[in-house]
């Protein structure tokens, strides 16, 4: 048996409005990230989840409850969180991602790496394969998280996931699918 996920990315915040990386400080959504949410919902009309999860972040637990409210048991998951940025948590885009492959295996300073992300991940697919083995998952949170699923369930380098990450080339859609 395998487990489904349909991987979903939170709306639009105030920070991504400004060109701010987030990290672990926790803006809200904008106007637009809230339509792009209720949006969300129409575009899944019909599509089935055994349970939603999504990080304990603001940003993607509103994304969810607007999405997914009363479709589906919302499940919170602190494993689900951006990367930990530390000292560049709400630092400019435009620093932090030219940093972000530095930081693979090294930690952020006072923060994390992407290998931490990765072990997070890995401890979280490890609980759906035992509860969920056989049913169909969402799950809505950020970029590290996504691109750790590119890397474990695509067999992908961290520089693959990095590269070939949709965000480069602005092309969303309304979900990914990964099986487990």
């Amino acid at each position: 048996m395998a487990v489904r996920i349909t991987y979903f990315v939170h709306g639009t915040t105030t920070d991504n409005e400004k060109g701010i990386s987030s990290g672990w400080s926790d803006p809200e959504l904008s106007d637009l990230g809230r339509k792009q949410a209720k949006d969300l919902r129409e575009q899944t009309l019909g599509r089935k989840f055994e349970a939603v999860f999504c990080s304990d972040l603001k940003r993607a637990a509103e994304t969810a409850w607007l999405a997914f409210e009363g479709l589906a048991p919302i499940i919170p998951d602190q494993r689900l969180r951006e990367c930990n940025y530390g000292i560049y948590n709400g630092q400019p885009e435009t620093i932090v991602e030219q940093l972000q492959p530095d930081f693979i295996s090294q930690k952020f300073p006072e923060g994390e790496s992407y290998e931490d992300v990765k072990k997070r991940m890995n401890d979280f697919l490890h609980m759906l394969k035992k509860s969920y083995d056989g049913k169909s998952i969402a799950i809505v949170s950020h970029k590290a998280p996504q691109l750790a699923l590119e890397v474990l369930l695509k067999g992908k380098t961290w520089e693959q996931a990095f590269a070939e990450d949709w965000r480069k080339t602005k092309s969303w859609q309304p979900g990914w699918d990964y099986v487990l």
